[in-house]
């Protein structure tokens, strides 16, 4: 499943001996699932892990969060490209809770462009008019499925597949470019 106004891959079984056997691949995490996240701030490290339990949020209950007690869920990320207010990122999943990527980012204090929900309030902060129009160009999030890989299930075959940033994703890049 992705988030709604997230875009990319999803696989689909066509047989239900498919869906059992990717459903499993799932459960036992050997899919390989990667993300381009478009993030507010400039994340100074080339790299990092968020390895925070996620439940649904105590005083926001229509929301996700990082809560004691939640279920144990691992983000990989790793900076791509960083530009004067915002950072491009590859975000590897290894669990797949729900929001994962959009709640991880956001407490790491960078949230996800365009993300209502979890962007605590920072596309309306951006004073440069420009860019603050892109964001309500783009409108919805900067978060993409770029890669999807598992093990056929007939075959056992390992498959991958990727998927470019659509244009509206790609267009807002090169709007960065052009203002960096």
């Amino acid at each position: 499943r992705l988030d709604r106004d997230t875009s990319g891959l999803l696989v689909v079984a066509k047989t239900a001996a498919a869906h059992e056997n990717l459903s499993e691949q799932f459960r036992a995490r050997t899919v390989h699932k990667s993300y381009v996240a478009l993030v507010h701030g400039v994340v100074k490290e080339d790299k990092g892990r968020v390895e925070e339990p996620i439940g649904r949020d105590p005083r926001h209950r229509t929301r996700m969060g990082v809560v004691r007690g939640g279920r144990p869920a691992l983000t990989l990320w790793r900076a791509r490209r960083r530009f004067r207010r915002m950072t491009l990122l590859e975000v590897e999943i290894k669990t797949g809770r729900t929001h994962q990527i959009r709640v991880h980012l956001a407490w790491l204090k960078h949230p996800v462009v365009g993300d209502e929900t979890y962007g605590e309030g920072r596309d309306r902060n951006i004073q440069d008019p420009v860019l603050r129009a892109g964001i309500a160009k783009l409108g919805r999030q900067f978060l993409h499925a770029a890669r999807l890989g598992f093990h056929h299930p007939r075959t056992g075959e390992w498959v991958a597949f990727t998927s470019p940033l659509p244009e509206p994703l790609a267009e807002f890049v090169a709007l960065l470019e052009e203002t960096t």
